[in-house]
């Protein structure tokens, strides 16, 4: 048996090969969010899981995550490129990716931040703009 086995065939895609990642749910993350799947992204973070997007406030819990993701993950893609993860205390898993996010205005370099909690549920994620200030404040839009 190879480990392609245990792989699914969206998984394969190019774009969610991290290198340097092989956890299932941040590969997972990626694949429903490209995929316009906000309900099965959601599904990925603990209960009390917390979601920290940018230029935003902290979004709690599974059922917020959602409505976000449904209301501003529209058309986004994320081109995730390398990682690293590292384990923390209590067991959790800390997941740095750097990469792309692609919006019908825009490309930017992005850093994703995961801590998986013992479940490998995501009990926290950041994306981060990997920008100057002054491109920052052309990114964002209004609301």
């Amino acid at each position: 048996m190879t480990s392609a086995e245990f792989i699914s065939p969206a998984q394969l895609k190019a774009e969610f090969q991290i290198q340097g990642i092989t956890e299932a749910t941040v590969l997972h993350y990626f694949e429903t969010l490209n995929a316009g799947e906000f309900e099965a992204t959601a599904a990925l973070f603990a209960v009390d899981g917390v979601m920290r997007p940018p230029f935003e406030s902290d979004i709690v819990g599974v059922d917020a995550i959602a409505t976000y993701l449904k209301q501003e993950g529209q058309g986004v893609k994320a081109y995730p490129n390398s990682g690293i993860a590292e384990t923390l205390e209590n067991a959790t898993i800390q997941i740095q990716i750097r990469g792309k996010a692609q919006t019908s205005w825009c490309s930017v370099n992005v850093l994703w931040l995961f801590i998986l909690n013992q479940q490998h549920q995501i009990s926290y994620t950041r994306i981060k703009l990997l920008a100057s200030p002054k491109e920052l404040i052309s990114l964002r839009r209004e609301k």
